[in-house]
């Protein structure tokens, strides 16, 4: 989810749910020790619970970037070997990694005997021809030699060579099997589910073979269905909040943002599916895109938004009365 789960992203959702475990973007520990530490790690405290996850491949390295993250205040440290891109392969960090059990083991290991947080690991079921279930359980089992106690799997393999990262999200056949079949093996591990989940419906039902789900893209595209995970799946019987409430909110958030010379677009363009399947959405998300990142604009865009949005359900409304009426002018 590089892009994509920015601190702006995490606090809007964070809205949405209070107790969903709220990732970063993968952030490489090159980046990390010789970056902006303040920009890449900084976040809002509203944010919390949240995991920060970790590119790289060299134990010292990310022992001491799971040091500076503990010093933030994450509340778990995640490295993801489970990213095909080429980039990333290039900076020998991501999927290419599950061709080495060892060296995660010991870069797990490294920042386990640094830090008091959990250290989990985000891995593909396999990558290129090692994508026997023999070949991932090897994998799960060297990986909790070293400590680690939860791993989130996404349950398609990766081709590193030939297919872009877009193509490695759909082309794999998804294995829920494999992941299923891991938790059996492997009871003292927590292993959540990732990939292919596009509902709560779904979620519920892999939650009889595993821990515990992640959902990604569904759940950026469509952010209004972590409305129901507080309640759902944690027991808290608090209310849900309208979309409404969830923008009105989002506006002094926005206004300090606004004041720190953040551009309005780079908020909204994470709030575009907050309408999604309901009426009106297509006129929100076209305002937002289209006004959002002119020169100028203020958090009162998103209010403008939302009476554009209930103008057409107004116009929506008007027209199924006249049909109404012209109904009965025939009937009668």
């Amino acid at each position: 989810m590089m892009g994509w789960t920015d601190r702006h992203c995490r606090y809007f959702m964070r809205l949405i749910s209070r107790h969903a475990l709220l990732y970063t973007e993968m952030i490489t520990a090159g980046a990390l020790l010789h970056g902006d530490r303040d920009r890449l790690l900084g976040f809002h405290p509203q944010e919390k619970p949240l995991a920060i996850q970790l590119g790289g491949s060299h134990p010292t390295e990310l022992a001491q970037c799971a040091a500076i993250a503990e010093r933030y205040g994450y509340d778990e440290i995640n490295l993801n070997v489970g990213c095909p891109s080429d980039r990333v392969q290039k900076g020998r960090y991501g999927a290419c990694l599950m061709a080495e059990p060892k060296l995660i083991a010991s870069c797990v290991a490294a920042m386990m005997e640094t830090v008091s947080l959990p250290v989990t690991v985000k891995t593909r079921i396999g990558i290129d021809q090692r994508d026997r279930y023999e070949d991932l359980a090897h994998f799960v089992a060297t990986i909790a030699a070293a400590g680690c106690r939860k791993l989130v799997i996404h349950a398609r393999k990766a081709w590193l060579q030939g297919l872009s990262p877009k193509e490695n999200r759909q082309i794999p056949p998804l294995r829920h099997d494999l992941v299923w079949r891991i938790k059996k093996d492997f009871p003292a591990l927590e292993i959540v589910l990732n990939g292919g989940i596009g509902d709560l419906d779904e979620a519920e039902r892999q939650l009889h073979h595993v821990d515990g789900v992640m959902i990604g893209r569904a759940a950026y595209h469509h952010p209004y269905l972590l409305a129901a995970v507080d309640r759902r799946f944690h027991g808290d019987s608090g209310p849900v909040k309208p979309r409404e409430q969830i923008v009105d909110d989002m506006i002094p958030y926005i206004e300090e943002a606004l004041a720190g010379n953040v551009r309005l677009n780079s908020i909204t363009r994470h709030m575009l599916g907050l309408f999604h399947g309901v009426s009106g959405g297509r006129r929100w998300r076209r305002y937002l895109s289209e006004k959002a990142g002119k020169p100028g604009v203020a958090a009162d865009l998103l209010q403008r938004a939302i009476d554009r949005r209930d103008d057409r359900m107004q116009s929506s409304l008007a027209r199924q009365d006249q049909t109404s009426v012209a109904d009965s002018d025939r009937l009668g």
